[in-house]
Formats: C-alpha cells, sequence, structure tokens
C-alpha cells in the first residue's frame, strides 16, 4: 500500500500493521511506518498488543476455523474497514 502524502496517520499505520509484521512492505512503505512510530506512542502501543495477540494465538489458517467462525471474522473485518 503506498501513499502519496510524506507522513502517514493512525489509521494508515493500522492498515500497515499486518504487512509490518510480516515484513511485505517496501522499504519506502517501512521506513513512512517506522517514522510514524518514533513519534506516535498509541500506534507503538497498538503493535505490541497485536505482537501479544499472534504469539498467544499462534498462526491460525482460514482452514483451521469452523465455517461460521471464518464467516463472522469476516463480517467483523468489513465492519471494521467500512467505519
Amino acid at each position: 500500500m503506498r501513499f502519496r502524502r510524506r507522513e502517514i496517520a493512525c489509521r494508515q499505520a493500522v492498515d500497515l500493521m499486518t504487512d509490518y509484521l510480516e515484513n511485505a512492505l517496501s522499504a519506502r512503505d517501512r521506513s513512512r511506518f517506522e517514522a510514524h512510530l518514533a513519534d506516535c506512542p498509541h500506534c507503538v502501543e497498538y503493535l505490541a498488543q497485536m505482537r501479544a495477540a499472534i504469539e498467544l494465538a499462534g498462526r491460525v489458517e482460514p482452514d483451521d476455523l469452523e465455517p461460521e467462525a471464518l464467516e463472522e471474522l469476516v463480517g467483523l473485518y468489513g465492519q471494521w474497514r467500512s467505519d
């Protein structure tokens, strides 16, 4: 995901968290993301929470979930994205 503006906002940083954790950002976006973290304690805390959740939950693949659970998660994600 590329951003045209030089600095990124918290909402954009949240959108980049997963790619950051998976080392999937371009060098440019990673640099901009890390610059945001340097000045934003709230996003630093959110990132720490995400890392803790990943560590506690391990890796869950879509095939590991019951169809109802997967449907609920997809629905919640769609709802969050539309806010």
